[in-house]
């Protein structure tokens, strides 16, 4: 990417593609294309083809998608399957009929076998069962990949894919209703804080383990593959480091200091035992993350009391 390439952003306005927004900002890149939702969606194919033809991008982020958290996942299955399909499929397929130079496409780590071997490496896409509570989601993000690659293939177009693991930052959903684990452990600690409650009640046994990035840090992998990846396939981005649930409650209530119990209700699912990137392929490719978790959830709830309460 050049200094005046014309660079689309799907999604700006989200955790994800606010970061990837920050840092082309912080790179000083100029000719930045984005559209909210309200002027562009992205599930309408006449529109997407409309602004394609009319703006041209050189390069896109795709970082558009319907997200959100176990509850989310298994209780809109039919919208987290069709919204996310007709926006990679829109996106994806204008961006070959308009000659893009080059897309990324965003996944998830949920893409992943439910009992897939630790930690996960790209080959084992497609290796076994899904976790039943997010296989919509999961199926339409292999899709992406699987286009991306099948574009690659008949067409020639240099459509790459990262797979993130779980994320957290600026930006990020706090509605408990639809959140990740880790702002809603925030929202729920500073809640219980505020009210001066005995007892935070937290879904599952605490038991899973989990791996966290900061959105800073995937923008800046992001920028490092458009820059540096054009291979078929997808690349993880992670840390390499997992934590449990149980251990990252009682980390965010340490920051967020809370001093009550945590009640853990065992008869919510869990989800996947656990979900830990092997990050072989990016970091020897040149990239590794730069945020530890504890540095990153302080700056996180600092930013959340300052714009929410």
């Amino acid at each position: 990417m050049n200094k005046d390439s014309k660079i689309y952003i799907a999604g700006h306005r989200g955790m994800v593609g606010s970061a990837i927004h920050r840092k082309l900002q912080k790179e000083g890149f100029q000719k930045i294309i984005t559209k909210t939702s309200k002027e562009l969606d992205l599930r309408d194919q006449l529109a997407v083809a409309d602004f394609f033809d009319k703006e041209k991008p050189e390069y896109v982020f795709l970082a558009a998608a319907k997200v959100g958290g176990i509850l989310a996942n298994n209780k809109y299955r039919a919208e987290f399957l069709y919204d996310n399909l007709l926006i990679q499929n829109n996106v994806i397929h204008q961006s070959y009929l308009n000659d893009v130079t080059k897309l990324l496409f965003l996944g998830s780590s949920c893409i992943y076998p439910k009992l897939a071997p630790q930690p996960l490496k790209e080959e084992y896409l497609l290796t076994g069962k899904l976790e039943p509570t997010n296989e919509p989601y999961a199926i339409a993000k292999i899709a992406g990949i699987k286009m991306c690659d099948a574009y690659r293939d008949q067409y020639g177009c240099n459509f790459i894919s990262a797979m993130p693991t779980n994320l957290y930052g600026p930006n990020d959903n706090y509605d408990l209703e639809t959140s990740h684990v880790l702002p809603a452990l925030i929202r729920k600690f500073h809640e219980g804080k505020l009210s001066n409650t005995e007892a935070v009640q937290l879904w599952g046994t605490g038991s899973p383990k989990r791996e966290f990035l900061h959105v800073d840090d995937l923008a800046d992998a992001c920028y490092f593959l458009m820059n540096n990846f054009n291979e078929k396939g997808f690349v993880n981005i992670g840390t390499g480091i997992d934590i449990s649930i149980k251990e990252l409650a009682e980390l965010i209530k340490k920051i967020v200091g809370y001093f009550g119990k945590l009640d853990w209700d065992d008869s919510k699912p869990d989800g996947t035992p656990r979900k830990l990137m092997n990050v072989d392929k990016l970091t020897n490719l040149g990239w590794n993350y730069k945020i530890e978790v504890e540095e990153g959830i302080l700056s996180v709830y600092e930013d959340f009391k300052s714009k929410v309460f």
